[in-house]
Formats: structure tokens, sequence, C-alpha cells
């Protein structure tokens, strides 16, 4: 079993910045891929960006350049920088582990980016 907890969301103003941290449970080491996703009133979660273990990391096309996923294995925590805030990024976003053909979820934290 491994959880997730998240933090750093907030309310922004379009143009700024925002760190989100998930620590896990476990040792970093053990995950397969982790992940940042993101669900928008009257919308479907999407992937925001994943790190897999093989070094393959993934930005959404409407993050790339402007979010960065990352870790840090001392931690066991991972990161979702996020600059140059958009209002359309205003989300609950949710991090994610794959551990052992397991998907593990964080509770979510809201963050909101105003115009």
């Amino acid at each position: 079993q491994v959880q997730l907890v998240e933090s750093g969301g907030g309310l922004v103003q379009a143009g700024g910045s925002l760190r989100l941290s998930c620590a896990t449970s476990g040792s970093i080491f053990n995950i397969d891929a982790m992940g940042w996703y993101r669900q928008a009133p009257g919308k479907q979660r999407e992937c925001v960006a994943r790190d897999n273990k093989g070094g393959f990391t993934y930005h959404a096309d409407s993050v790339k350049g402007r979010f960065t996923i990352s870790r840090d294995n001392a931690k066991n925590t991972f990161y979702l920088q996020m600059n140059s805030l958009k209002p359309e990024d205003t989300a609950v976003y949710y991090c994610t582990a794959h551990v052992n053909y397991s998907e593990y979820w964080g509770q979510g934290t809201q963050v909101t980016v105003s115009s």
C-alpha cells in the first residue's frame, strides 16, 4: 500500500507560479511511474505529466514548456512545478504512483488561477 500526500495548491494570478508536492509513504525507488493529473469542473480527468522509472517523462501539449515534473529521491517526494499559469489551468490536481501493477492516488489539491 502506498500513501500519497499532496500539498502546494492555492490561488494565484495568471502568469504566476506554484509548485505542487507529493510525498510518498515508502521509498520512491519502488514506484514504477509517477504522475500528475488534473480535473476541471465538467471535464474529464487528464494526464498533465508523467515520469517513468526508465527516465522517460511526458508532459501534455497544453502545459509543455510551462510545467515540469521532477523528483527528490532523498525526500521520497515528487513535484510539479507550474509556471506561467493560465486561468484554464484551474482544476483539482492529483498525484499518482504506479507500483506493482496498482495505481495509487493522492487526495487532490485545488489550483485556482485568476485572470
